[in-house]
């Protein structure tokens, strides 16, 4: 009897080439069925990504409701260690009696850094207006910084030099720039 036949190295071989084959395809196959083996990686990222997004929106809440509180305080004229308190300036300081609560020479709030009628007008609806879409720009990115515009430290959009002093058309449109900011972040308007 021969140990080493044609037959027997040849049946032997085409046994061993058909398991190594069975072996490869269903590594194949394990591998297809479950393609991104760090895939947990990328479901952590997003559940961090989506913490930090709910983060954002709580602390944008918090501060809107800082600025609710003293957007309340304002109308109110309550608030008495800044600059306002919705009265009248009297020797040097606001106080409360007379003049139903004006301020400014038209009664609009706005404080008179002189200039003619025209100047202030101009500056005044032209700052609110670019405050107001820079208000609403920074509250679709989620920021609140109206001191970071352009529109606010330059101060000049639609400035002409026979409405006169330039220093008080910047005055005027960054007062009116504060407040159109305001109700642009807080409104949408």
């Amino acid at each position: 009897m021969k140990l080493f036949n044609a037959k027997n190295i040849g049946g032997s071989l085409l046994g061993l080439m058909l398991l190594f084959g069975t072996l490869m395809l269903s590594s194949t196959t394990a591998q297809a069925q479950y393609p991104y083996p760090d895939r947990d990686q990328y479901r952590r990222q997003r559940e961090y990504e989506r913490q930090r997004q709910i983060q954002i929106e709580r602390e944008r809440q918090a501060q809107l409701e800082r600025e609710r509180q003293i957007w309340e305080q304002q109308r109110n004229g309550t608030w008495n260690n800044g600059t306002w308190n919705n009265g009248t300036w009297d020797n040097g300081r606001w106080n409360n009696q007379g003049n139903r609560g004006r301020r400014g020479r038209n009664g609009d709030g706005y404080r008179n850094y002189g200039g003619s009628y025209e100047l202030r007008q101009t500056a005044l609806n032209s700052g609110y207006n670019e405050g107001l879409k820079a208000g609403r720009d920074d509250r679709r990115r989620g920021r609140y910084n109206p001191q970071g515009s352009g529109a606010f430290r330059n101060a000049s959009k639609d400035y002409n030099s026979r409405y006169g002093d330039r220093y008080a058309y910047q005055q005027y449109f960054r007062d009116a720039f504060i407040n159109g900011y305001s109700d642009g972040y807080n409104y949408g308007y």
